[in-house]
């Protein structure tokens, strides 16, 4: 069964700031990984440790989706946050953040 997934209003901002190119790799990107077994580890998603974003982490080339998954009462799958990773710098939102 797929989960369905959604954007908050930060999230969509965040996309927003984005070239047409970056967000449309995005979407496609969230669909192909996240639709089907959010929650299982891989080398390109992982959960993290405690943050301000978001318990796990989708990696797309140097933009990074932060996103939470809920599994009852239903499947979800809410993106928090998109950022642009710079060498050890990352952005979301245009402010640099740590994690």
């Amino acid at each position: 069964m797929a989960y369905r997934i959604e954007y908050d209003r930060d999230a969509e901002d965040h996309l927003a700031a984005l070239s047409a190119r970056d967000q449309a790799f995005v979407l496609d990107s969230v669909v192909g990984q996240l639709e089907h077994q959010p929650t299982v580890a891989t080398r390109n998603r992982k959960p993290m440790g405690v943050n301000p974003l978001a318990p796990w982490e989708l990696r797309i080339g140097r933009l990074r989706v932060y996103y939470d998954v809920q599994i009852k009462p239903e499947r979800v799958v809410t993106i928090r946050a998109v950022g642009v990773k710079e060498r050890n710098r990352m952005r979301v939102g245009g402010k640099e953040i740590g994690l």
